[in-house]
């Protein structure tokens, strides 16, 4: 999977997130059935484009302390 592809897609995500700050919980087995690929290839992708810069990664403090994707 390409990773601007992919990192397009986080984007357009998060963007249009209603939350505060900004974020998004993102699936790699739903995005995977999205585009055809392995979820494998899409976890991939999101921690290189993590380990790059692109984009941020927390775990949310309160219940249900889902991993969530942030810009940076």
């Amino acid at each position: 999977m390409e990773k601007e592809e992919l990192l397009s897609h986080v984007t357009a995500m998060i963007v249009s997130s209603a939350k505060v700050p900004k974020h998004m919980a993102v699936s790699p087995v739903k995005m995977a059935d999205l585009y055809g690929v392995k979820a494998i290839e899409v976890e991939k992708g999101l921690n290189e484009l993590v380990d790059e810069g692109k984009l941020r990664r927390e775990q949310l403090q309160d219940y249900p302390h889902y991993m969530v994707y942030l810009l940076p």
